[in-house]
């Protein structure tokens, strides 16, 4: 594959050292675990674990180029997608929850994670997509440098739940390229019992005002994402989801200039499939034309005109 003749950021990183400071100052913050807002507190280097239920090494599903996933990271030779086991959000809907809350995957070092970045690089994928990663964000800035001295030059994509320290996402900045995260909620109460994160809304602001500020606006050249902002937004039934505060946010607070998905695809999974007294009427059914159309129309109105029908 031909390299792109933008350089990621953090090939000049790699060139002055700073790389490897940045992964010693993550992994400080595994011996009383403080990686991600759940601040567990759990010494990690000793592989201790918490509410992520990830100890030294990071878990991973599986890896390949992935078609799928929004076009600007997809082009011709797909998102080269790398699926971390485990989760430090709790979605009582997730899709994949095999890997997020039943820990499907193996243990790898950074080592062996740094061979997989390079093997899709090979592969023609236009980029190093790292989907969940919140959790394993010292462990990646490592496994990131090893790749990077063995010759990656693709960007990397941060494609998270949204529930991000803006602390770690410092670390971050001039490693990850693209960013790409969830905004799940408008509401911190429905986001306590639907995720089990009861300050997601405030965390999540604050992680996608820092991911901008790092990135800015998304930039496409040639139909391929090389840096910047992708915000997801999943409509849910009944407007569960406050698509009426989440977009307004965005197109107010961070950019109307902002790249948002505008996902309809929730369908009932996981937890919700289960006892039907616990669960919320609406999360038992799929969204219809008109609350899907009802958030693209609040998305137009606040001005938000990117990655959305």
């Amino acid at each position: 594959m031909k390299p792109d003749k933008r350089q990621p950021a953090y090939r000049e990183l790699l060139e002055s050292g700073e790389l490897s400071e940045r992964s010693d100052r993550a992994y400080s913050l595994l011996s009383s675990c403080t990686v991600c807002p759940r601040k567990c507190g759990v010494n990690r280097l000793e592989d201790e674990k918490g509410f992520c239920r990830t100890g030294l090494l990071p878990v991973i599903s599986s890896y390949g180029p992935h078609f799928w996933e929004e076009p600007p990271l997809v082009g011709t030779g797909g998102s080269g997608t790398i699926f971390v086991t485990h989760c430090n959000l709790a979605c009582r809907f997730c899709q994949n929850s095999d890997i997020s809350q039943c820990g499907q995957g193996s243990e790898i070092t950074p080592q062996q994670l740094a061979e997989i970045m390079i093997r899709l690089q090979d592969a023609g994928c236009h980029n190093i997509n790292i989907v969940t990663p919140s959790h394993i964000v010292p462990q990646l800035i490592r496994a990131i440098g090893i790749a990077a001295g063995q010759g990656l030059t693709v960007p990397i994509v941060y494609n998270s739940g949204g529930y991000d320290s803006a602390r770690t996402l410092r670390l971050l900045d001039g490693i990850v390229d693209i960013y790409m995260p969830d905004a799940k909620y408008g509401s911190n109460a429905i986001a306590a019992d639907l995720s089990r994160a009861p300050e997601y809304v405030d965390v999540n602001k604050a992680a996608i005002r820092e991911m901008h500020r790092q990135v800015n606006d998304l930039v496409i050249e040639n139909g391929i994402a090389v840096r910047g902002l992708l915000v997801r937004h999943l409509v849910l039934p009944e407007n569960l989801a406050g698509s009426d505060l989440v977009l307004p946010w965005i197109a107010e607070e961070i950019s109307p200039d902002t790249y948002v998905n505008i996902m309809d695809q929730y369908r009932p999974e996981w937890q919700v499939l289960g006892r039907a007294e616990e669960t919320s009427p609406a999360l038992r059914r799929g969204i219809t034309v008109g609350e899907y159309t009802r958030a693209v129309r609040i998305a137009r109105d606040a001005g938000l005109h990117r990655g959305f029908p």
